[in-house]
């Protein structure tokens, strides 16, 4: 099979610009005329590339990331290939990762056919109410946009046909790879006719993907995008480094000092956006939460409070994020380090769209955050500069400098003028103008201010030049998670280590018990040891500390030891020398 890559002249214009003018692209009126009604001018890189292609029958893989338009290079298409003598038949389907991509692109093929009553594009997802599903098909789709398993469903009940399918379309193809669905994809490929047009958009090219290509595309044609970097130029990308435990206080200083009216939390796990957005909601921010395990109603709901403005805090895991299309979106945060590259890439993608600029902060806790982070840095070819964090005087600072705007604003306005005689009258009760305006201004920037947390200065890197103290004085520190907790000594060893910036040859033995742990310290540094780690979390658990007082040990069964020797003193248990290594 030979794969071409489009470097064809009908990818570009008269003048050999990659980007062309949707009405040099050969669409209908009808399309024009819904293309001009959303306010499409000139189509981007993607686009140019991709439809004349997709009007001529071929075969496409399209490596293109989030933000590039890719939904239009599809689904204008996708759209203009209905035949209007089948219109009750499927002859379109498109395959997407996530119940919100598919609803997302669902809705594009919407718009592209308003002026075209003979396409009937239908969402097939779990989660939602498959009867719904089912009467809109028998209404007669003919472009159907799901998910997989459900689409599977389909097949099953026989409610979903696909011997008439023209164009089969694979969207973030490397994603539903990575979800599992391969085999899923492959039965689906075994329900279409060999005579079809199939499509694939990814962001990366593995080897999975590449099989898909061999077996199933014919002399497919590459389109790409020229990329200078892997990430959006219009976004300003930061980071800053805090204290381990301390992320969701640093972030609340964040939201508190830059003001975005609306923005993006990333976190890597559902249980983490469950637990920030009670946390955020708490301090009476206007935030709702987004992952899988919720149901679609609560997603959907969720989704047009962010979309309406209803919410302007939007914390979600990366699964549950794909699809989401939001223009106005100011700034993204990464609360955790992403687990994987492309992700980081279409999490700050959320953000910069639509022509605007947009700014992108990660909250990074220890070195081998700051590692992982910049690890990432090199992949994206991205410039990510690190600040210092907001400290909470001058958040203080700045929310009484507005204040005192506003009210010099009104008093130059006249607007309270009448105000003046309850003045007079408070004045003839003993009371001095002077300490009125104090008192209330005291009130309204007190209101302003009951948000910004106490915080602790910015974490600094601390190294020892004597390796373990050479036996020198090691006390011992008592941590209020043990083994019920699920606790192994590498959650402990890499907490000290993120939180205090020593070496991880520079604690001793640790001993798990039941319900705590005692760690060996550097008796200088106890201090500092019982600063850092205050108020931190250890796997998912806020963590006390103080000084052992020597609880006895009982029969010795209710601990297990990890003695964490010098080499010299001889071998290590595998497990602690792995995470000795990783941590110093």
């Amino acid at each position: 099979m030979c794969i071409k890559s489009c470097l064809a002249p009908q990818c570009e214009n008269r003048e050999g610009n990659l980007f062309m003018q949707f009405t040099e692209l050969g669409l209908s009126e009808e399309m024009l005329k819904a293309v001009e009604k959303i306010g499409f001018e000139e189509a981007t890189e993607i686009q140019s590339k991709t439809i004349p292609l997709l009007m001529e029958g071929r075969d496409v893989i399209g490596r293109s990331h989030t933000g590039t338009g890719k939904t239009a290079a599809f689904g204008i298409p996708a759209v203009e290939s209905i035949d209007k003598t089948r219109k009750n038949t499927v002859q379109v389907i498109v395959l997407c990762p996530t119940r919100e991509l598919a609803m997302q692109a669902c809705g594009e093929l919407d718009k592209f056919s308003e002026f075209m009553p003979w396409v009937r594009a239908c969402a097939v997802y779990g989660g939602a109410d498959i009867e719904k599903q089912i009467f809109q098909l028998k209404r007669g789709a003919n472009i159907v946009v799901g998910t997989p398993g459900r689409v599977m469903d389909h097949i099953s009940r026989r409610t979903l046909k696909l011997d008439g399918i023209r164009t089969i379309i694979l969207d973030e193809a490397d994603e539903m790879l990575n979800m599992g669905f391969r085999e899923d994809i492959e039965t689906i490929l075994g329900f279409v006719p060999d005579e079809r047009q199939t499509v694939l958009f990814s962001a990366t090219m593995p080897e999975q993907i590449m099989a898909i290509t061999e077996q199933y595309q014919t002399d497919p044609v590459v389109v790409g995008t020229a990329e200078k970097s892997r990430t959006v130029d219009s976004v300003e990308q930061y980071y800053f480094d805090v204290p381990s435990g301390r992320k969701t206080d640093a972030l609340q200083m964040l939201m508190l000092a830059y003001e975005p009216k609306l923005s993006m939390i990333f976190c890597n796990t559902k249980r983490m956006v469950d637990e920030l957005t009670e946390q955020l909601v708490s301090k009476g921010f206007k935030a709702a939460g987004l992952h899988g395990d919720m149901k679609q109603s609560s997603r959907t709901q969720v989704l047009n409070s962010f979309k309406s403005g209803r919410i302007n805090i939007l914390i979600a895991t990366d699964v549950a994020a794909r699809g989401i299309d939001v223009d106005n979106v100011d700034a993204v945060f990464n609360y955790d380090i992403p687990q994987d590259n492309e992700y980081y890439i279409h999490r700050i993608g959320r953000t910069g769209r639509a022509g605007k600029t947009g700014a992108a902060y990660t909250i990074a806790s220890g070195r081998r955050q700051v590692t992982e982070l910049m690890d990432i840095a090199r992949y994206t070819k991205a410039h990510i500069e690190r600040r210092e964090l907001p400290t909470r005087d001058d958040v203080i600072g700045a929310k009484t400098s507005a204040v005192l705007e506003k009210v010099k604003g009104y008093a130059d306005s006249g607007k309270y003028g009448d105000y003046a005689k309850v003045l007079s009258g408070l004045e003839a009760e003993g009371y001095s103008a002077e300490d009125l305006a104090a008192a209330l201004l005291g009130m309204r920037i007190s209101r302003e201010i009951r948000t910004v947390p106490e915080f602790i200065t910015p974490v600094k890197r601390r190294e020892r030049t004597d390796g373990r103290g050479k036996g020198r004085g090691n006390v011992k520190v008592e941590i209020s998670v043990g083994r019920q907790n699920k606790i192994a000594p590498n959650y402990i060893l890499g907490a000290l280590v993120d939180a205090t910036g020593l070496a991880g040859k520079s604690f001793g033995k640790i001993d798990i018990y039941d319900k705590f742990t005692t760690v060996e310290v550097p008796e200088a540094d106890k201090e500092h040891v019982l600063d850092s780690m205050t108020g931190t979390k250890i796997n998912g658990h806020k963590i006390k500390i103080k000084l052992y007082e020597g609880r006895e040990r009982g029969d010795g069964k209710d601990y297990r030891r990890f003695d964490r020797k010098p080499r010299r003193h001889g071998s290590h248990n595998s497990t602690t020398k792995r995470n000795s290594k990783r941590y110093q």
